[in-house]
């Protein structure tokens, strides 16, 4: 470790200390004592030596002593610490075992590959698996629209995006409309919208003069907006059992909100979305901006091409195997990316195609 700088005024023998005693409790759970780091240590130094480093290191907020036991353990502060050096000494990373996955051809085989993965990064890393659904990046823009008359006062609306996305929705109106006229509103609104995101229809509706147009797209501004909502959906978890012997009761619970999707999710991956592709970042007991994460780490990478993005990771105690869940979390991240790029070249050869498939749906509708 001779070429580890100091960081935070601690030596290079305390960091090396640390960074030992961090390894030892993460592999056996138990406080790590000076005498079993002097065994462990390459250092040529007494038991004596190291319980006045391990004091230093106490008083400094890196390790604290348990009541029951004469050794000490890792806090937040000192597993943040030997985080920030793995990621700072990739060689000191454990390599990626048993994820070999290949990277499926269409979007059909998205949903259980994702699966997939999400269990074979449990099951090389021990602890708990996400994965959120892929979320459009960009806000979604119109393209076009046709509103056709179903019976009486009941319409479906047809909402056609740029990005060749096809949105369907039953519309009550507020009273009869003959399909001529809708026709014609739609006419209208599709000469001034195209490429238009929610905000822009909402400004564009309130120059209509025509009361039918006006309402026709506030409708289509409200889909826009509802796509356009951030929600980052757990789509795959697995391996919450495998986190119960580890987890205090109110680890647990906080744990089970995550996966409800009632913890920060949404705040974690509106900060994750602005990163580029196959970051990984490492959140330990909430990092004291997220109080429900208080007993928990997780370790989340960013997956996403041009137009979608997401997150997959782990979540477990602090005693986490971050050694194995950061070169784990980003391998699968990368592999997401990669797959989802293959799947967007694949629609973009294809899209002039999608494109009169969806003119011909629509005028099929209309006769």
């Amino acid at each position: 470790m001779s070429d580890m700088p100091l960081t935070d005024n601690l030596t290079e023998r305390q960091q090396a200390l640390l960074i030992l005693l961090v390894r030892e409790h993460i592999a056996t759970s138990e406080s790590v004592s000076s005498g079993l780091l002097a065994q462990k240590t390459d250092l040529r130094i007494s038991s004596a030596t190291i319980r006045n480093e391990m004091a230093v290191l106490e008083e400094k907020g890196y390790i604290r002593s348990l009541h029951t036991s004469s050794g000490r353990v890792p806090t937040e502060e000192g597993y943040r610490f030997f985080v920030k050096y793995l990621i700072e000494h990739e060689e000191d990373l454990q390599p990626v075992g048993n994820l070999k996955l290949q990277i499926a051809d269409n979007p059909l085989e998205l949903d259980s590959w994702m699966q997939m993965a999400a269990m074979m990064l449990s099951q090389e890393t021990q602890v708990a698996a996400i994965v959120t659904e892929p979320r459009l990046l960009a806000p979604n823009r119109f393209k076009q629209m046709q509103v056709i008359s179903v019976q009486g006062r009941m319409v479906l609306m047809v909402l056609v995006l740029t990005s060749g996305h096809v949105h369907q929705q039953m519309l009550i109106m507020a009273e009869p409309v003959t399909q001529a006229v809708l026709s014609q509103a739609c006419e209208h609104i599709n000469r001034y919208a195209y490429d238009k995101d929610s905000h822009g229809l909402y400004e564009l509706a309130r120059t209509q003069t025509s009361v039918l147009a006006r309402e026709l797209c506030m409708l289509a501004a409200d889909a826009l907006q509802q796509m356009d909502d951030w929600n980052s959906k757990i789509a795959y978890q697995t391996g919450f059992s495998e986190l119960l012997p580890y987890l205090e009761e109110q680890g647990v619970k906080q744990a089970l909100k995550i996966l409800e999707g009632e913890a920060p999710l949404n705040e974690i991956m509106s900060d994750l979305v602005h990163e580029k592709a196959g970051t990984v970042r490492v959140i330990i007991a909430g990092e004291g901006r997220w109080e429900s994460l208080s007993n928990l780490s997780m370790v989340l990478g960013r997956y996403g091409t041009r137009q979608f993005v997401g997150a997959v990771g782990v979540m477990g105690p602090t005693r986490m195997p971050y050694g194995k869940a950061i070169p784990a979390v980003s391998h699968v991240a990368h592999l997401i990316s990669k797959m989802l790029d293959k799947i967007h070249d694949n629609e973009d050869a294809s899209q002039t195609e999608v494109d009169n498939d969806t003119d011909e749906v629509i005028q099929g509708l209309l006769e």
